[in-house]
């Protein structure tokens, strides 16, 4: 009891880790099977069905495994309809033929960015990204194409697909970092161990605080703290990012990692 009364003391004192100092830094995005139609287009602020960020080892955060060989990386000279061979117009991602309706193959050298139309930087509206998300689903599920040829069916699983991994990877802070870092060729390591010891003993005085508190009171107030921490390195992951300082990018990327991680452990037992 007495411990538990210090949950408004200072940080350090305060929390104690959620995870294992073995837990290592994995996101992971299932690749589930595609959601019908009909669930795309049902007005709602979450992310696609199934979508969570689990902090496993040997998960996958590429999209590239769902992609089959023959949706390999276009020439990004690339801009006629497999179909009517009609040229691309706008500036619109071409993942779909707006002459014939055909769904194109994937071109991996369009990033989630520019799927939905936007600069790629971290700090983004993600406001804006369930209407897009909408708009592109109207035009490349699988359900659309069932009477079509096996070849645009295989585009339509992969384009669908992919459009889903963009919008759960754009639409978290946490898993746009770790992305925004793979386009500048930085690869986070969701194997590595944590290292630094002033994170290691915050983790484990989280774990404390949180197995201690007697109440939703002293829980929430330990969510609030989290939530305070989670963008204090999100912003630190922001100028770490602007001033091409990738180690301490991956760093933010870490501590990013146990924040959230532990806000999941206290949302489970609120």
């Amino acid at each position: 009891m007495y411990k538990t009364k210090k949950l408004c003391a200072s940080l350090s004192t305060i929390f104690r880790g959620v995870l294992p100092t073995t837990r290592r830094l994995s996101p992971y995005f299932s690749n589930s099977r595609i959601p019908s139609l009909s669930s795309h287009l049902q007005s709602s602020s979450r992310v696609p069905p199934r979508y969570a960020l689990h902090f496993l080892p040997n998960s996958n955060f590429s999209f590239q495994n769902l992609c089959s060989q023959s949706a390999a990386k276009l020439d990004s000279s690339t801009k006629r309809c497999w179909n009517c061979v009609a040229d691309k117009t706008g500036t619109t991602p071409f993942l779909y033929c707006d002459s014939c309706r055909s769904i194109q193959p994937v071109d991996l050298s369009i990033d989630y960015f520019q799927i939905f139309g936007l600069e790629k930087k971290y700090e983004i509206e993600v406001d804006g990204l369930e209407g897009k998300y909408k708009d592109w689903q109207k035009k490349l599920h699988p359900d659309l194409v069932h009477s079509k040829s096996e070849k645009e069916r295989g585009y339509a699983a992969e384009q669908s697909a992919r459009v889903i991994d963009a919008y759960r990877t754009l639409s978290k802070p946490l898993s746009r970092a770790i992305y925004i870092l793979r386009l500048e060729g930085v690869d986070v390591d969701e194997e590595q161990t944590v290292s630094d010891p002033e994170l290691l003993t915050e983790i484990m005085e989280i774990r404390e605080a949180v197995e201690e508190a007697p109440d939703s009171q002293a829980l929430n107030q330990i969510q609030s703290k989290m939530e305070e921490k989670l963008e204090e390195s999100s912003n630190s992951f922001v100028n770490a990012y602007q001033s091409r300082n990738f180690d301490e990018a991956v760093a933010c990327i870490q501590r990013m990692t146990y924040y959230q991680r532990a806000s999941e452990e206290i949302l489970k037992k609120l």
